[in-house]
Parts: structure tokens; C-alpha cells; sequence
């Protein structure tokens, strides 16, 4: 047969590829044998077999298939299907990577492949996850795989299957919910396709039925982002010739302007050039007549648009409603790109007298319709609505573009034309308020057309100083007057209850029951809740108004009398009750009028009215507890309700009083931190607003209703929370965060990071916030100096706190990360603080050198030691006595003060005796020079040279007898022989930041502390923040004598490389740099089993005589083995079997009661050795270099079965991991791999129990020899 076809046959076999055949389907079976365990690290080492397959399957002519593609398929689909995530992104990965890097041939299948499972498996969020080592803000691995995928599969296909891939792509992307994060990452794909003429109508609308999908997601800024790549996309993609502007403009319809196309932003211009460079080329929708023929297909379109808009039914009976705000959109959209579509070409263009003409034409019908409303009274209401929502919509879209608007031609051409037709809409708007038209339900709707419209026209006035100003205040005027005479008729003696006002608005006119239908009669009900609403929203902004004018005039109690004659101001306690009603009624949209009144009355009365206060903190606690923080309206009224609460006079009152209130506003700050765990940035609104509020006073006055800043101490627990704040987020809540943050990072590129609202929710703003506020403390104004000393002590007293509750913690624990805000906290208020509080303070901060601390906690610690030292040496004889403990008391701590004398010549700086202190400090160093332990003695070596090289600097004569053995010391540490750790560990502590490169003074910065450091001490990359962070923060301005932002660049630049973590082997490699291993673990299959039965004949007889221990030649390695049973049964087994010895990762475990309970004292009888983990590729390859024969317990692609082993005299077992078995890399220094047979489903043994297998069958093939040499 012919092997070399685009399609071969699903299964063909031939004597002449016999060679490759086998090869194929041996790698083959493996793959999809070892898929089934579903365990990555047994998985990810035979992905490279992949490869090959590709390898073997290819022929050598182009485009052509050995083997069939859809044998590749299966295994890519096992692995997107299976339950382990991490498989299925190592699979998609795969599956990228190899169609970017290989010449793939084109096959049918694969198109269906990728739009099919592929794609299933691609909506998954968490594959988009930041790899491990990449920064903040980064594209994640698999959004940049996608995007070179599909540009290199793209240029694989042919022309004609082009279109039909992307258009199945694409609408892939509309049959299931998508959610933010793979539809965003899916469209900045299609975005980077180069240019083509790929889609059509079809196209076109299935990518509009995408941009409804992104809807659905509450991620605004992420929506957003996908909208503006979904447009490129359009551009780049869709052919122009086979799409009218009709399906053009409904498309761009669906984009939101707040969210994604605003007038202004690169996008918004980018969609000019496209439309302006292919304009004329669309597909022709409409026919053209005499008139408009010469005009471009754009402006004839846009043209006709407007006309058609405008256009209203044949006269009949009028519909109440009013029409749908959409149509206005798009056609005030498309008038703008058509304008600025002109703008564009008339730059190019000589013809300076045409500037404009198209507009002028757009906006005829509209300003004939408008020049009209003041004096016609037959217009249609249909007419006129659409006609005030089409210039609302145009003076909105345009004025959005820039903050001045004379740099603006198009916006400044267009308030020229609606200048002229001002008067006639003033006029039109004025009749329909003032002369009792508007009575229906829909009429609500109307009014506030009327009204943005009116706020528009002022705006305008404001900004470009108008002729018509003056008309305009004429109008606002008459309407007040109106509306003053209005309320007048209205009035009553008595002022009614909200009831009756409700009962009031519910009761409808007779006019409407005597002219509707019933069917327009019944939908109007359906609309009175949301009148009801809106009047009680509307008379509490008019409440404030005169609550804010006259704020000043509101008695404390209502026994005072006024002047004025207005209730809502002279009776404050029954305004502020109906505060609290309209709370009870209004749903949550229109309560902000509502706070705002209660921001001005809750001071005046918490002192008389205590009580109904602390309810009104509950109520607004309940509105704001009931809404989600997707939300918009979750943020105004958050806002609002934390000026309630936090306002300076309510918490001073509260304070001063020790009262209900001030118990309610401490747990409303607890409450508060609460709600922050789990909704990002509330906790930023609460500390942005209390920290603008206290720091503008610097007086020394200690009344606190005087003195903003004192609330800081009264509730110095908020800004103390904001000190540690941070919570360890579930991974699904740190990927949004993570894809926001690369949105973010993305800039004015991304036209949603231009029109989304910055709100400043990173979390990092709590505590930038915080230190801002502590930064700007003056410590020469005694109340901030007092303040400073409190947090000092409390931050102190947590990180007691945090140390009793659990004396160990892991690293990046939440426990990390609390005591590592702290310290840094610490060293921020350092530079503040006086010799006085120190002496009372520094016990406790030497006390936290003793706790068992993380790296980044012991270098802060550290640092602010060296310092406290440098500025006041007086204290070094309390630092003395921190190495005068017992042993016990310094094993964890005795570095963190050697490492201090590391930095020794940075503490005398400002000593002026010398010689005495350095005597001192070389009797301490020199005693912990022969300490057992081994980082001690590094400690104390580097700290040694140090101040070795000091005493030589200085020329101390009292020191010259010891000049030999210490000089003989260190050259002997310098010159250390072999390349065993200890050599390496002394290079690379010498080497490390902190004692090579760091210095405390210079690198004292903003930027060291919490960004530099954490980074070099390998902290999780969630706890950096970078410079620019303090800099984009600007509600809270640092001091401008502040000098410390940056670190110096020869720390900056340094990567992370801690001396102490655990060496990872000179001849390790990482397992994602391997082409592909020679070996790798393959689990039994269990029906693959089948056993010979052996009987076998075992003599015991004088075991002891024959098996002793120096006989024995077996060393048992169990290195890689984690649990204390596992180990206690193996050194219990190899004891009885006379191993020579068992090698385990630590020799700790022989203290544990649970490996005591399983080794019965057989640790006492047989040779221990500790080698760590890292340290056995060293190991093994010196036991090689002696002979011993290198045995993997292992199940492997080509192991041995344990029943035709023999094993050699000197053999070497190594055991693997209880979970992932033996690592890949060691597998690889193997002699050779032994498995047990099975014949269960239960695919492997206990690693105890394997063990002690092999270690009999060795013990029993020795007894069998040595009885055959006898």
C-alpha cells in the first residue's frame, strides 16, 4: 500500500516500517496506560513521548500521515477529560505547544478536534492560572500559547477552510456560558489573527451573539476587555464586501460605551480608520437616490438612518410608552463615528470648505423636529420623544471624548447646532412639566428624559459660556416657580405621614380611568411601585438640599426655636424618623438621598436621640450587607453609608461618651473587616475616607471634637487591622485578581482600563493606605508621637500573640504573611520613635529574635536591630545579653543576633569607643564558631569575618595572639576541599543579599520593604508591592520631605537565592527542560498480570551465623519516605534482615512515638544515615563509584519482575515517595528498576510493605548462595 496519503488508513501494518510501527505503538500504549492513573508526576515525564509519536507519524514529504491523526486525538481527549486539572492543562498545553512549534499536515479532523474537545476544554478557568515565577500583571502561559496557535494553525489551512473554522470557532464561544475569564482570553486570541477576509454576515453576528454572552459575567473590567478584542477581531476578520452598515452598526450597538467603545479612546479611533478605509465597499443594503449618490456609502447610510428614526407611523392612537432607548444609541453612535470619519478624511483633504458638510446633513431632520417642539403642539409624542432621547444620546456619546472640549471640532460643531434650537426645546419641556400633561405611568419615564436632557444643557452652558445661558436660567426659573406654586396648592396644615404622602401618589387621576383601555389601564399599574419609589427618592434630595443649606441652623434638640419656617430643619428628630421609614420602603437603588440626610442629622442628635441613631446604623448595615459587590449600586451606597458611620463629629461624639454608640461603630468596624475577607476593596472605602478625615489636622489640641486626628487613637483597632491586612484568597478568587491585574497592566491599549471606573480595590491599597497615613505622622507633634507609640505596642502585642498560638507555621501561611505586615509596619514607624519608649520597647522586639520566625520575618527583625543599634549604641549591653541564654532557648534564634553582628560595622558607626565593643563581640562570635550544629557555625563564621576584618581595620594589639587561629580559621572555611555541601553552603551564604549586597541604611525605602525584600526572601508574590502602587494611590499624599522610595539598584537587580533551601543537587534537571527520559514509572495494569506460581523452599536455620550484619552488603534508602510508620516498619524489617544500613531524609524522625511504636528499639541495632532528599543524586552516583548496583522499587516502562531478579552482593534499594513514587530525575541514575507482580485492581503496594519484599528476596537469593558455597 501507499503509506504517504493526506488520510491513511486507521490501522495498517508493514514488513518495511516494521521498526517504526512498533516503536509507534509501544509509546502509544504506554501514554494511554499511564493516563489512566491520573497522578501528574507520574503523567507529566512521558508527555515528551508525544513528540515522537508526531515524529513517527509524519513522512518525510510534506503534508502527508503515516499513521491516522485521530490515534493522537485519543490521547489528547483522555487527557482533557480527566478529573485532575493539572492533566488537563498540561494536555492543552501540550496540544499548543506542538501545533506551534511542528508542521503540522492539515487534517479534517483536527479542525473538528479544536472546535470540539479542545475548546470544551479550554472554557475551564483555572488553566488560564499564572505559572509559577511569573509576575503580577503577566499574560498567563496558556492565553499566549492560544494566541500563537491560532495564528500557526490558521496559516496551515487552506483559503476556503479558513471561514468555515473561524466561523465554527466562534460560535462555539455562543453554545454553552462561558465564563469571564476563558471568553476574555479566547477573544484576545481571534484579536491577533493577522488581517483576512475571513467572515461574513454569518460571522459577523455570531460574533455579536458573543458580545451578549460576555453580559451575563458580573466582571465588569474583564466584559469590558472582551468586548474591545471582540471588535478587533471584527475589524481584522470580517470581510466588508459581504457585510452591510446596518449589520455594521447593530453590531457595535451591543458595545457598551461605559464599559468598552467610548468616544476618544484608541479603539474608538481604530474603528474610524477601519470605517473610513473601507468605506464606500460595503455590501449595498439600501437603494441610493439621485440626491445622495455622489455622498460616500457611510455618510448615504447614516443619512438615511436619521431619517428613518425620525419617522413616526401614520396618525392613529398614540401609544403612552415611551420608546426604547436602544435605536437612540445606535443612531447617535453611528452619527458620531460618521463624523469623526469626516474629521478624518478632511485632514488629508484640500477641500477646507466641505469641513463639516456631512454632519451638517446628519443633523438637519433632528433640528427641524426640535425647532419645532416649542411652537407645534401637534408633534406627535412619539416624534418628540425620539427625537429629545437622539440629542440626549448625541450630547452624552460626544462629550465623553476629552476633559476640554474646545480641543473637540465635532462636539464643538455640534453645540453650535443645538444652539439654535435650545429655546424651542426649554420651551417644549417647560409646557409638558408645568401644565399637567404628563399623568400617566410611562409619563415618570418622560419627566426624566426632560430633566438629564435640561442637565445636559446647563453642563454645556457651564463649559463653553453660551449665549443661551441666559434663556436657560430663565427656564430653570419659571420651573421652580411652578413647581413652588405646585406645592403650595398641595399643602396642608398638617404635615402628612409618609403613608398618606404614598396613598397620595397611588391615587390616579380620573382622566386616566376614563381614557385608557383597560389593557393599557392594567400594564400602567404594574408601573406605580416604582413611582412611589421615585417620589420618595426625589423629596429626600430635596430634604438634603435644605438639611445642607442650612445645616448649620439645626438645633440639637427640638425644645430650640428658629427663625425659619422649615419643619424638615427645625424638627430634626422627626425628620431623621422618617430617615429611617424611607430606609424600611425605598429598595436599594434609591436610598442614597436617604444617607446623605443622615450624615448631616445623626451629629446633631446622637447625643438626644442615641438610640434611634445605633438603629439607623443597623438599617444601613442591612442594606449594604443584602447587596453583592458586583453590584454598582453596592459602591455609592457603601460610600454613603461609611460617611454616616465614620464621620469625624459622629465619632468623636461617640467617643467622648464610651456610650451604645461608640460599642455599635466598633463592631460595625468589625463587621466591616469581615465583609472585606470575602468582597475585595470594601475595606479600602472604610480606610480611604477615616485616614482623609484624621490626617489633615496637625494641632495639638486634645479635644477630640476639635481634633480630627485623635479618632485615630480612639479607633486605632481600624488602622490596625489595615496594618495585617490581606487574606490568602481560594485559588478561584486569585485568578480573577490575577486577570484583572493583566488587564490593568495592559493600559490606554485596552480601551476598558480607560472608561471602567478606577476604584482602587486591590487589596494591596489597605495597607498602601495605612502607611501613607503613618508616613505622614509628625513625631515632633506630640499627639502623633503618643499615637505612634500606641500602634508600636499593639503591633508588638499581636506579634506575641500570633507567636503563642502556633510557635511553628509554615511558610506563606496566613500566619507568615500576618507577623511579615507587621515587622514591616514596625520598621516604618522605626525612624519615629525616641530613646525613651525604645528602653521600655526593645525587650520585646529582642524577645521576637528568639521565636522560631520565617526568613522574611527574621531579616525585618533583624533589620530594625542593626538599626536601633546604630542610632543608639547605648543599648548594645541589652543586645549582650541575648547570648547569655541557655542552649535550648537559642537553638531557633541564635542566627537572627549573629546575623546582626554580621552588619557590626554599621552599629559602631556612631560608637566612639571601638576597640572595647569589638573585644566584645569576638568573645561572643568565637564561642558559637564550635558550635555542633552547622548553620550555626556559618552564622557565626560570616559574622566572624566581619568583625575580624574590623579588628584588623582598626589595629587592635589586644588581639594579636589569636591572630593565627583566626586567620587559620577562616583560610581554612575559604579553602574547604571537595564538593560536598558544606563548601557550597559557605559560598552561597557569603554570597547572600543579606550579608553581601544589603545595606541597612542605604536600602532603607518604601520600595525595599515591601517590595524588594519580600521578593529576595521568596515570599509569595501576592505579598509584593511595588513602588508604583504607592505612587497610583493619591487620596493620601506622602510628606514632600519624604525621601525614602527607592531601593538602591544593586539590590533591586538581584534575583532570589536563599543559602539555606534545600540544595537541589548539582546534576538535577528540571523535568519541563527534559526532551524526553529514557525511563519513566508505568503503574501495572492489572488484567496484564499473569504469575508463574513458584514454590519455594526457604531455610531459617542459623540465621544469625549466616546473616549477620557484616555480611550483609544491602543498604536500604528511604530518603524520599515522609511518614514515621513507614519508616519505623522499615527499620524494623531491615534490622531483622540484617541491612548493613537505611538511609532516611532526617534523623528527627527516630524521636517520633509513632516510628518508635513500629521499629521496637530496632533503630538501636541497626546503622542510621541522614541524607536529604537533595542530596541524593550526589549519594547515589558516590555509592555507583563503589560498586553498589543502583535498585529502583519502582513500577517503570522497563522494569524487572521481582520473581526473575537477581540481585547482586552489593545492591543498593531505593524506595520512593508514599504518593508520587520515585522522581523522574533519579529514575534516570537507576541500574535498574524492579516491580512486584499483582494480580488485584489496587494498582500498587504500601512503599513499607514493597520494601520489605525486595528486602527478602535479597536476604533469601544471599542465604540460597552462601548454602551453595558451603
Amino acid at each position: 500500500m501507499s503509506y504517504f496519503q493526506l488520510e491513511p488508513s486507521l490501522f495498517w501494518w508493514s514488513a518495511e516500517e516494521n521498526e517504526k510501527l512498533v516503536q509507534f505503538w509501544e509509546n502509544f500504549i504506554l501514554i494511554m496506560e499511564t493516563l489512566e492513573g491520573n497522578q501528574i508526576h507520574v503523567i507529566k515525564p512521558i508527555l515528551p513521548k508525544l513528540n515522537r509519536l508526531y515524529e513517527l507519524s509524519l513522512s518525510g514529504k510534506k503534508g502527508c500521515w503515516l499513521f491516522h491523526p485521530s490515534w493522537h486525538m485519543c490521547i489528547y481527549k483522555r487527557m482533557f477529560e480527566s478529573e485532575n486539572k493539572t492533566i488537563t492543562k498540561e494536555g492543552v498545553v501540550h496540544f499548543l505547544e506542538l501545533h506551534e512549534a511542528k508542521c503540522i499536515p492539515d487534517s479534517p479532523g483536527f479542525s473538528e478536534f479544536i472546535i470540539g474537545p479542545l475548546m470544551d476544554a479550554l472554557s475551564e478557568s483555572s488553566l488560564y492560572s499564572r505559572s509559577p515565577g511569573q509576575l503580577i500583571g503577566a499574560c498567563p502561559p496558556i492565553g499566549i500559547k492560544l494566541q500563537k496557535f491560532l495564528v500557526a494553525y490558521l496559516t496551515l489551512l487552506p483559503e476556503e477552510e479558513k471561514s468555515s473554522f473561524l466561523l465554527k470557532f466562534i460560535q462555539k464561544m455562543t453554545s454553552r456560558h462561558w465564563c469571564a475569564v476563558p471568553i476574555l482570553f479566547l477573544s484576545m486570541a481571534l484579536a491577533c489573527i493577522p488581517a483576512c477576509k475571513a467572515l461574513g454576515t454569518e460571522g459577523l453576528h455570531a460574533l455579536r451573539d458573543v458580545l451578549q454572552c460576555t453580559m451575563i459575567t458580573h466582571q465588569i473590567l474583564l466584559r469590558g476587555a472582551a468586548q474591545c478584542y471582540l471588535l478587533q477581531t471584527a475589524m481584522n476578520l470580517v470581510d466588508v464586501e459581504k457585510v452591510s452598515l446596518p449589520e455594521v452598526s447593530s453590531f457595535l450597538a451591543c458595545l457598551r460605551p461605559e464599559e468598552s467603545l467610548r468616544r476618544g479612546t484608541i479603539l474608538w479611533v481604530e474603528l474610524c480608520s477601519w470605517l473610513c478605509t473601507n468605506d464606500g465597499h460595503f455590501r449595498k443594503s439600501i437603494k441610493c437616490d439621485l440626491e445622495h449618490q455622489e455622498r460616500s456609502s457611510l455618510s448615504t447610510y447614516v443619512l438615511t438612518l436619521v431619517e428613518d428614526y425620525l419617522k413616526t407611523p401614520p396618525s392613529g392612537r398614540e401609544s403612552c410608552f415611551m420608546p426604547d432607548w436602544f435605536e437612540a444609541k445606535l443612531v447617535a453612535t453611528v452619527i458620531l463615528l460618521a463624523a469623526d470619519v469626516e474629521e478624518m478624511k478632511n485632514k488629508h483633504s484640500e477641500k477646507i470648505n466641505t469641513k463639516w458638510i456631512e454632519l451638517k446633513a446628519f443633523l438637519y431632520p433632528l433640528l427641524d423636529v426640535l425647532l419645532k417642539l416649542g411652537t407645534n403642539v401637534y408633534i406627535p409624542t412619539l416624534k418628540a420623544d425620539k427625537s429629545l432621547q437622539l440629542l440626549l444620546k448625541l450630547l452624552q456619546t460626544c462629550s465623553l471624548k476629552c476633559s476640554n472640549p474646545q480641543d473637540d471640532g465635532v462636539l464643538t460643531f455640534l453645540w453650535k447646532c443645538v444652539e439654535t434650537s435650545v429655546d424651542s426645546v426649554l420651551d417644549f419641556v417647560l409646557r409638558r412639566l408645568t401644565t399637567g400633561d404628563l399623568n400617566t405611568v410611562s409619563d415618570l419615564d418622560r419627566c426624566n428624559l426632560y430633566l438629564a436632557l435640561v442637565s445636559e444643557l446647563v453642563n454645556l452652558s457651564l463649559n463653553i459660556g453660551w449665549k443661551k445661558g441666559l434663556s436657560i436660567w430663565n427656564f430653570i426659573s419659571s420651573l421652580t416657580n411652578a413647581s413652588i406654586h405646585s406645592l403650595q396648592e398641595a399643602s396642608s396644615e398638617q404635615e402628612p405621614k409618609l403613608e398618606e404622602q404614598i396613598q397620595k401618589v397611588l391615587k390616579k387621576p380620573s382622566s386616566i380611568e376614563e381614557k385608557s383601555s383597560l389593557f393599557e389601564e392594567s400594564t400602567s399599574c404594574q408601573g406605580w411601585g416604582k413611582t412611589v419609589a421615585c417620589y420618595i427618592h426625589d423629596q429626600w434630595v430635596c430634604l438634603h438640599f435644605l438639611l445642607k443649606k442650612y445645616q448649620n441652623h439645626i438645633p440639637q434638640s427640638e425644645d430650640e426655636t428658629l427663625e425659619l419656617s422649615l419643619p424638615a430643619v427645625q424638627r430634626p428628630r422627626r425628620t431623621f424618623q422618617s430617615a429611617l421609614e424611607a430606609l424600611t420602603v425605598l429598595p436599594s437603588e434609591q436610598v442614597l438621598p436617604v444617607f446623605h440626610c443622615m450624615k448631616v442629622l445623626i451629629p446633631k442628635l446622637l447625643v438626644s436621640s442615641e438610640t434611634l441613631c445605633i438603629e439607623a446604623f443597623d438599617l444601613g448595615w442591612k442594606i449594604i450587607s443584602s447587596l453583592s459587590n458586583t453590584q454598582l449600586i453596592f459602591w455609592s451606597n457603601l460610600k454613603a453609608f461609611v460617611q454616616v458611620v465614620f464621620d469625624t463629629e459622629v465619632l468623636a461624639v461617640a467617643a467622648s461618651s464610651k456610650g451604645q454608640a461608640y460599642a455599635k461603630i466598633r463592631q460595625m468596624i468589625s463587621r466591616l473587616v469581615e465583609m472585606s475577607t470575602t468582597r475585595t476593596g470594601v475595606f479600602n472605602t472604610v480606610l480611604s475616607y477615616c485616614c482623609q478625615s484624621w490626617v489633615l489636622s496637625t494641632s495639638d489640641d486634645t479635644h477630640i471634637s476639635e481634633n480630627p486626628f485623635l479618632n485615630a487613637g480612639e479607633y486605632s483597632e481600624l488602622l490596625m487591622e489595615a496594618c495585617i491586612f490581606g487574606t490568602v484568597f481560594r485559588r478561584d478568587q486569585r485568578l480573577i485578581q490575577d486577570v484583572h491585574a493583566f488587564v490593568e497592566n495592559l493600559g490606554d491599549k485596552c480601551a476598558a482600563n480607560v472608561v471602567t471606573e478606577s476604584t482602587n480595590r486591590d487589596e494591596h491599597y489597605v495597607r498602601i493606605c495605612v502607611i501613607k497615613f503613618l508616613c505622614l505622622l509628625d513625631e515632633s507633634n506630640n499627639l502623633h508621637k503618643m499615637f505612634v507609640e500606641d500602634i508600636v505596642t499593639k503591633l508588638l502585642d499581636k506579634d506575641e500573640l500570633v507567636s503563642k498560638t502556633r510557635t511553628r507555621y509554615y511558610a506563606n501561611s496566613l500566619q507568615h504573611r500576618v507577623k511579615n505586615r507587621l515587622w514591616q509596619t514596625l520598621l516604618v514607624l522605626l525612624p519615629k520613635l525616641d530613646q525613651n519608649f525604645l528602653t521600655e520597647t526593645l525587650d520585646k522586639i529582642l524577645q521576637a529574635g528568639f521565636e522560631n520566625n520565617q526568613a522574611s520575618v527574621k531579616y525585618l527583625i533583624e533589620w530594625i536591630i542593626i538599626l536601633i543599634l546604630h542610632k543608639y549604641p547605648q543599648f548594645l549591653s541589652k543586645f549582650w545579653d541575648c547570648f547569655c541564654y541557655d542552649e535550648e532557648k537559642l537553638k531557633t534564634s541564635i542566627c537572627t543576633f549573629l546575623s546582626v553582628l554580621s552588619h557590626f560595622d554599621i552599629i559602631l558607626q556612631n560608637t566612639s569607643e571601638k576597640k572595647p565593643v569589638l573585644k566584645k563581640a569576638l568573645i561572643v562570635v568565637l564561642q558559637w564558631c564550635f558550635n555542633h550544629n552547622f548553620s550555626v557555625r556559618l552564622y557565626a563564621l560570616i559574622a566572624l569575618k566581619k568583625i575580624w576584618g574590623m579588628c584588623k581595620t582598626l589595629h587592635v594589639e589586644e588581639f594579636e595572639a589569636l591572630t593565627p587561629v583566626i586567620e587559620s580559621s577562616l583560610h581554612q572555611v575559604e579553602n574547604m576541599h571537595g564538593t560536598g555541601n558544606a563548601k557550597r553552603n559557605w559560598q552561597r551564604i557569603q554570597e547572600h543579599f543579606f550579608f553581601a549586597t544589603f545595606h541597612p541604611l542605604k536600602d532603607y525605602s518604601l520600595e525595599t520593604i515591601f517590595y524588594t525584600l519580600p521578593r529576595l526572601s521568596e515570599l509569595v508574590e501576592d505579598e509584593w508591592i511595588s513602588l508604583c502602587k504607592f505612587t497610583r494611590f493619591t487620596s493620601i499624599p506622602l510628606p514632600s520631605t519624604y525621601q525614602w522610595y527607592h531601593s538602591r539598584a544593586e539590590l533591586l537587580d538581584l534575583k532570589p537565592s536563599d543559602w539555606s533551601q534545600q540544595d537541589k543537587g548539582s546534576n538535577s534537571v528540571e523535568m519541563d527542560n527534559q526532551t524526553e527520559w529514557t525511563d519513566v514509572q508505568k503503574k501495572i495494569i492489572p488484567w496484564k498480570n499473569s504469575i508463574p506460581d513458584l514454590d519455594l523452599e526457604l531455610v531459617f536455620q542459623d540465621r544469625a551465623a549466616k546473616l549477620g550484619k557484616s555480611n550483609s552488603r544491602l543498604i536500604v534508602v528511604a530518603s524520599l519516605i515522609d511518614k514515621p510508620t513507614n519508616l519505623g516498619g522499615l527499620c524494623r524489617t531491615s534490622e531483622i534482615f540484617g541491612a548493613s544500613a537505611l538511609i532516611v531524609g532526617s534523623l528527627r524522625y527516630i524521636h517520633d512515638k509513632q516510628f518508635q511504636q513500629l521499629s521496637v528499639s530496632a533503630e538501636q541495632w541497626l546503622p542510621l544515615l541522614e541524607v536529604k532528599p537533595s542530596q541524593l543524586v550526589e549519594y547515589l552516583q558516590q555509592k555507583k563509584m563503589e560498586g553498589y548496583t543502583i535498585i529502583g522499587v519502582e513500577q517503570t516502562a522497563k522494569s524487572s519482575d521481582l520473581t526473575e531478579y537477581c540481585f547482586p552482593e552489593k545492591s543498593l534499594l531505593l524506595l520512593g515517595n508514599e504518593h508520587e513514587g520515585i522522581p523522574v530525575n533519579l529514575i534516570q541514575l537507576l541500574d535498574v528498576c524492579v516491580e512486584i507482580p499483582q494480580q488485584g485492581i489496587i494498582r500498587s503496594l504500601n512503599v513499607h510493605v514493597s520494601g520489605a519484599l525486595l528486602i527478602w528476596e535479597y536476604t533469601r537469593q544471599q542465604m540460597i548462595k552462601q548454602k551453595q558455597l558451603k
